[in-house]
């Protein structure tokens, strides 16, 4: 048996909690974690985006209340007709195990997912993935919900994705991987979440969660997103009338600056703890404006050890000015705003600011500062394009400055296990985004396209604002610094995929793709093109993110 690296000890202590309480929030019925896909979450725009509801869209996962179930039901009842036979109702119909009382429900499935592939341009290689996991629900009455899944996998990837494991060690999204030693192509790694939710009062939800977290309107977000691993996190969740609230408290690991303790061979990975916090004010059915705070700290600063920074515990208090109160602070704070208009019953405008560091006489005279650390989204995405029913789109910009998420003290920069917390791509990028997704029946067809610029280091001790996990402090220049400085680079990126839905209750479908990839650096005359195509069969509702 190999030895894999997952987070055990937070994993085995929140299943322990898991195990002892409980919960899940509406008030007023039962409700429904969903664990959080974009290309699930898209059909649900319907709902979310339209003039006539006043819905909170940006915080992500989002649990199915009254608001969203009609929306919900429909699709989870898709295809669903009379069966007799049990195969027939599990294969198609319901969970593996489906019960439901009046006080209760409980289901579990078995999740496979089984890939084959060959990319064609980037040398004829096979790829293939071979995971076997599981999942199971749990909701008492309209106060407790619990979620767990499990995954084991193994896998052989494009030669890209390849390269980033060996050079991170790291399986994007899902934590470390390994190299199997018998054949250093297969990676062999474990996943796994878990998420309970208590709903405390008629306003109040608590979560305590093993998972990820995403607020914005988009596919991608310059204030938290998806990308980097699970991380374990109590999250307040407030509403009132058309104001929502959220702050969370956040341990994650650090395997980039790991523990060093010479009477330890193994001491592990180090640690990191994060506060976020986030109000959106549903100005009316149409605008909607939100305010982000952010504030990372390592377990370790020039003083050395460091813990749980209880200055940061109030959930209510802007978290700036404490930060500040320390003197010479070795934190890294950020601030943002998140914003979305219905221009039309069908298109929403979106868009988000981060500001990582700011000189108010440098950044308007415009001279390329470096301590001006930004980043910006701006999008629109909409449903029922052409009067197409369940045809839906987005297209998206996003930049952000050199320098931006990253850290004076790498340990406290915008990371998560290894991989920002925000953009894949780091800081000191422009990128474009189009995505189209149209279902009918069980058929759902999707492109996704990506087109980006982006500035990198020509070796390990030069820092031109990319890579994240640098610190600032060895930047190059004080001014003059802009968008794409270093090593250009360029990546175009195109998805299509086409499945067919056996089973909505946990995705079960099978699935065709094809992904080409060219990445290129004209100064140095460098090229590589990924061309695979992929057939298989793929169940769960999960987010991981490939165009990098």
């Amino acid at each position: 048996m190999m030895t894999r690296r997952l987070d055990y000890r937070s994993f085995r202590l929140l299943l322990l909690i898991v195990l002892l309480s409980g919960s899940l929030y509406d008030g007023n019925a039962q409700s429904t974690y969903q664990p959080y896909s974009y290309h699930f979450y898209q059909k649900l725009n319907n709902t979310l985006y339209d003039t006539g509801t006043r819905l909170h869209t940006a915080l992500k996962p989002m649990i199915i209340d009254s608001a969203l179930r009609a929306r919900y039901d429909t699709l989870m009842q898709l295809g669903v007709r009379q069966r007799n036979s049990w195969g027939g109702r599990k294969l198609y119909n319901e969970h593996l195990v489906d019960i439901k009382k009046d006080e209760y429900t409980f289901y579990a499935d078995f999740l496979p997912d089984f890939q084959i592939g060959r990319d064609f341009a980037g040398g004829g290689r096979t790829t293939w993935l071979n995971t076997r996991g599981a999942q199971a629900g749990v909701t008492v009455e309209d106060k407790f919900s619990l979620y767990v899944n499990f995954f084991e996998n193994q896998g052989v990837f494009p030669d890209y994705v390849d390269d980033y494991i060996f050079t991170h060690t790291i399986t994007p999204g899902q934590g470390y991987g390994k190299t199997m030693e018998s054949n250093p192509r297969i990676k062999d790694w474990m996943y796994g979440s878990a998420v309970l939710s208590y709903a405390a009062a008629k306003y109040l939800n608590v979560t305590l969660a093993y998972d990820k977290n995403f607020i914005g309107d988009g596919y991608r977000s310059m204030l938290l997103s998806d990308v980097s691993s699970n991380y374990t996190s109590l999250k307040l969740t407030g509403k009132l009338g058309n104001v929502q609230y959220m702050s969370m408290w956040a341990y994650m690991l650090d395997p980039m600056h790991p523990r060093s303790l010479d009477s330890v061979r193994r001491a592990g990975d180090n640690w990191k703890w994060g506060a976020f916090q986030y109000l959106d004010w549903n100005v009316d059915n149409r605008f909607s404006i939100g305010l982000f705070q952010s504030v990372v700290w390592g377990s370790r600063n020039a003083a050395g050890r460091r813990g749980f920074d209880f200055n940061y515990l109030n959930p209510i208090i802007f978290m700036r000015p404490v930060e500040l109160t320390n003197t010479s602070s070795p934190d890294k704070m950020h601030l943002g705003l998140n914003t979305k208009y219905k221009a039309l019953k069908n298109l929403t405008v979106y868009g988000q600011f981060l500001l990582g560091e700011f000189t108010a006489k440098e950044f308007f005279a415009g001279n390329g500062h470096v301590n001006n650390k930004w980043a910006a989204q701006l999008g629109f995405r909409g449903f029922d394009a052409f009067g197409i029913k369940d045809l839906n789109f987005l297209a998206e910009y996003n930049t952000a400055r050199p320098y931006t998420y990253s850290h004076f003290d790498p340990v406290s920069n915008y990371s998560n296990y290894g991989q920002p917390l925000a953009h894949p791509w780091g800081a000191n990028f422009r990128e474009l985004v189009g995505i189209l997704n149209y279902s009918y029946q069980r058929f759902d067809f999707s492109f996704h396209g990506t087109w980006g610029k982006f500035g990198t280091d020509p070796d390990s001790t030069t820092n031109y604002g990319n890579d994240i996990f640098k610190s600032y402090s060895t930047h190059l220049r004080v001014y003059g610094n802009h968008i794409g400085q270093g090593v250009s680079n360029n990546l175009l990126y195109a998805n299509g995929r086409v499945s067919y839905l056996f089973n909505p209750k946990y995705n079960l479908r099978i699935e065709a793709g094809a992904v080409y990839r060219r990445h290129g650096v004209p100064s140095l005359g460098k090229h590589h093109q990924t061309g695979m195509f992929t057939l298989g069969l793929r169940a769960s509702f999960r987010n991981f993110y490939d165009d990098f």
